[in-house]
């Protein structure tokens, strides 16, 4: 008996010392887990996100092509070489004389062409490659920003979601407190078994809304990590921030601002790049309806079997240089240079529709911040008002409740009221901070938590 006695103490004592270094490393592994800012998600996905250097890998595409059309203005250099070998009546490659004889002749030569006018032609095309350059860049900034936009939203709807689960979670221990309640007021016989049947699936229901705000939170946390482009099995959290933003400035002018945001937004850059790209490009098609005159150089020298002198020497005499112009004149290509004209112009209208289009995007999104930052202030303040009510009436009605004066149904609904308040406080706090950011994005700040 003694002998079980102390081995039961030396195995309690093992199972503690297990607890305590189970406890540990779970804390272990918490506090590795990184707590990412706002500014640290903005900072690393813009730096790693696929959108984002998919349009940095266009941008390269297109200084690749600026690059490629600037040197077409450079005249260009071949070199050859040749070996024939002729059997029977021909003509000497070198000498042109008809001969009956076998002959071996060797042909080397450089050869260079220079454009030198085409209709101005390339220098069309490398001003509609830098416009093009510019367009990509800025299409890099808009994929840039909208990132950061889709960050901003998806760290506060975890935030929300975060507040949502203690919301939550205390809902369910004051369900619990009030089914022990229930249990011994039915023990007692002063309630029904329906006021302890209606108290357990409160309780229950509340664990299910635990249950489901986690869960919510973990989809917005694996949404931020897509952005992020963080794998799926490392675990982030994400730190709070700073919702008492003040007032929105209701003197904004939203006139004034749409038009300061035309002046700054990348997409409106794009679209006048798009439009005159595509101006150049008619430019382009109209030069096909001129004259190209181009320069043509070519040194050379040969060696043939027919001749006595050694192929050094007969290298040395048959060296020749050639230097000539080249005028092309278009007189009838099927129509296609008018074809390339009016598609060309073509081409600028739907551009400068393109454009339009953005314009009123951009004005339905700034219309549509704008009255959400106003009302979201007064949103805030209703739900505080109506939070504040709705807990202080829980309160009574919970103290109703332990003394008896109180169904659970009543109770519930109580309960129940105030939980949808929080919910509708938390919500309208968070839509102000979101609305409040864009409109300070579309005045050209900085997004800031």
């Amino acid at each position: 008996m003694k002998y079980l006695t102390e081995n039961t103490s030396e195995m309690k004592l093992y199972l503690i010392l297990i607890n305590l270094f189970v406890v540990a490393f779970s804390f272990a592994q918490d506090s590795s887990i990184k707590v990412w800012s706002l500014q640290e998600c903005i900072d690393y996905a813009l730096a790693n996100n696929i959108t984002v250097k998919d349009a940095e890998l266009d941008k390269n595409s297109a200084e690749v092509d600026y690059e490629r059309v600037k040197s077409s203005r450079l005249p260009n250099l071949f070199g050859s070489a040749t070996q024939n070998l002729s059997n029977g009546s021909s003509i000497d490659p070198i000498t042109s004389v008809f001969v009956l004889d076998q002959i071996y002749s060797t042909n080397v030569g450089l050869n260079s062409a220079m454009t030198l006018f085409q209709g101005n032609q390339i220098n069309n095309q490398i001003k509609q490659n830098k416009l093009l350059l510019d367009q990509s860049i800025s299409q890099e900034k808009v994929e840039k920003n909208n990132l950061v936009l889709s960050l901003l939203e998806i760290y506060l709807q975890a935030l929300f979601s975060r507040e949502s689960i203690a919301i939550a979670e205390n809902n369910l221990i004051a369900s619990e407190k009030e089914v022990a309640r229930a249990k011994a007021r039915l023990d007692a016989g002063t309630i029904a078994l329906n006021d302890y049947t209606e108290a357990q699936s409160q309780a229950a229901t509340n664990k299910y809304n635990v249950i489901t705000s986690k869960n919510e939170y973990q989809q917005y946390i694996i949404d931020l990590k897509q952005l992020l482009e963080l794998p799926l099995n490392q675990d982030i959290e994400i730190a709070s921030i700073n919702t008492d933003l003040g007032l929105v400035n209701l003197q904004i002018d939203k006139t004034k601002l749409y038009n300061k945001a035309l002046g700054f937004l990348p997409e409106i850059e794009a679209s006048n790049s798009n439009i005159a790209a595509n101006e150049k490009a008619l430019d382009i098609a109209k030069g096909a309806y001129l004259p190209t005159l181009a320069l043509t150089a070519n040194v050379g020298t040969g060696y043939t079997s027919i001749r006595e002198n050694t192929f050094s020497e007969q290298f040395d005499v048959n060296f020749n240089q050639r230097l000539g112009l080249s005028l092309s004149i278009p007189i009838f290509n099927r129509k296609e240079t008018k074809a390339a004209v009016k598609t060309a112009m073509i081409n600028i209208k739907k551009a400068e529709i393109q454009k339009q289009s953005t314009e009123k995007e951009v004005y339905k999104k700034i219309e549509i911040v704008y009255q959400n930052a106003l009302s979201a202030e007064e949103q805030v303040n209703a739900s505080e008002a109506a939070k504040t009510a709705a807990e202080q009436s829980y309160k009574l009605a919970q103290k109703k409740y332990e003394l008896g004066d109180l169904s659970t149904t009543d109770l519930v609904i109580s309960q129940n009221t105030f939980t949808n308040a929080q919910q509708t406080y938390l919500q309208a706090k968070y839509l102000h901070v979101l609305y409040y950011q864009l409109l300070q994005f579309y005045q050209g700040n900085d997004i800031n938590l």
